[in-house]
Parts: C-alpha cells; sequence; structure tokens
C-alpha cells in the first residue's frame, strides 16, 4: 500500500508540474478530460453501467468541452 500510495503523489506532483507550461487551450483540454472522466465513471456506477466505458466517454466529452472554453480563454 505505501508502494502505491507513493506512485500516486508522484504522479499527481508530475502532472501539477507539467501543466505551468501549457497554453490556456491545453489546460481547458486536461482538466475537462479529467473532469468529465470521473462524472462518467460516477454517473456509470450510479446507472449500473461500466465504470470504465462511462470514464472513457466522459473524458472525451470533457476534452472536448475543455478545448473549445480554453481556446476562447486565448484570445
Amino acid at each position: 500500500m505505501k508502494r502505491f500510495l507513493s506512485f500516486a503523489a508522484a504522479f499527481v506532483a508530475a502532472g501539477l508540474i507539467g501543466c505551468t507550461s501549457m497554453t490556456p487551450q491545453q489546460q481547458g483540454t486536461m482538466s475537462g478530460a479529467a473532469i468529465g472522466a470521473a462524472a462518467g465513471a460516477g454517473i456509470a456506477a450510479i446507472a449500473g453501467g461500466s465504470g470504465w466505458t462511462g470514464a472513457a466517454v466522459g473524458a472525451v466529452a470533457g476534452g472536448v468541452v475543455g478545448n473549445i472554453k480554453g481556446s476562447k480563454q486565448q484570445k
């Protein structure tokens, strides 16, 4: 368990550091995909469907919306 927590902490830290040099459009895409994946998995679990499928669909939809929103912030 300690090994998993160490790996998870390193992964989160690397993700946060990696986002500092991104454009607003790239940041919107990444955050939209992450939020969409979490929401899709949650909704699928509540509805009794596959969490993985819900996460995949949510990530795609969230990434598209985040990309569009991020591109409007750039202008």
